[in-house]
């Protein structure tokens, strides 16, 4: 989709790629889970957490690609 970002993404070591993914995943799954957990039924705090388990899905994947 952005073969350019995409590209800046892979350039960075590990380390910085875990950081940036934490910090733009974790406020945007958090914020999405508060807003639409009272339209699951449950509290908006909770569904920020739910928001943040389903947020670090992606770097899970990521840890999971380098750990070959």
């Amino acid at each position: 989709m952005f073969p350019g970002l995409s590209r800046w993404f892979d350039a960075k070591p590990f380390e910085q790629q875990i950081i940036i993914l934490a910090v733009v995943l974790d406020p945007i799954g958090f914020l999405s889970g508060y807003l639409l957990g009272p339209s699951f039924g449950v509290d908006p705090l909770i569904g920020g957490v739910y928001g943040l388990v389903a947020a670090s899905l992606p770097m899970s994947l990521l840890v999971m690609r380098n750990a070959r």
